[in-house]
């Protein structure tokens, strides 16, 4: 009887992660994952137990790596507005010069699984509350160093920012140019 093959779960979770943001939860099979991960589908389900285990696995990555590297280029030194619109613009061009134009993993599940399937809606309600809160925390800050008006909202402007983040990498999923996307990134930090 031979060896199963040995492969490395982490690796296999982000290339699930993968799968799952070109293809959708729904879309993907269990033969994708198999074919994607390169193990049999007895390793897949002994290692994580079912394709929604793994999906959910997966999600967290895309939490882990995307949502805290947009909340790390908010945080960067420098005016407030400039960062914005520096990460806003970074948002719009990985999309535009993605092949598979996947847009965002989170909105994708957001408008695939929000309200019928629990898990999955916690997940994507937990990254966009992250990114609100940095949007937020931002506004705050641009309103200590003058660069916003102190009368403004800041939880509300940081909704409107997570918002636009929305829009944009649904936009850019379909866009054949990146105009549209810098009209809408300049009058957003412009309205700030």
């Amino acid at each position: 009887m031979g060896r199963p093959k040995q492969f490395d779960p982490d690796v296999a979770v982000e290339q699930a992660m993968d799968v799952f943001w070109r293809k959708g939860y729904v879309r993907t099979t269990p033969q994708d994952l198999v074919d994607a991960l390169g193990i049999g589908k007895g390793s897949l389900y002994n290692t994580f137990g079912n394709k929604h285990a793994l999906f959910e696995q997966a999600l967290r990555r895309y939490r882990d790596s995307q949502t805290v590297a947009l909340i790390e280029m908010l945080e960067e030194p420098g005016p407030v507005k400039a960062r914005l619109r520096k990460t806003l613009g970074f948002l719009a061009e990985t999309d535009l010069a993605d092949p598979d134009r996947r847009g965002c993993m989170a909105v994708n599940t957001a408008a695939e699984l929000a309200g019928r399937d629990e898990a999955a809606t916690e997940l994507v309600q937990r990254m966009f509350a992250l990114t609100e809160d940095a949007f937020r925390a931002l506004i705050e800050e641009g309103q200590r160093s003058g660069e916003i008006a102190p009368e403004r909202d800041p939880a509300a402007l940081g909704s409107l920012l997570l918002n636009t983040v929305a829009g944009l990498r649904i936009m850019a999923r379909v866009a054949e140019s990146p105009d549209r996307l810098v009209r809408v990134i300049d009058a957003t930090v412009d309205f700030l």
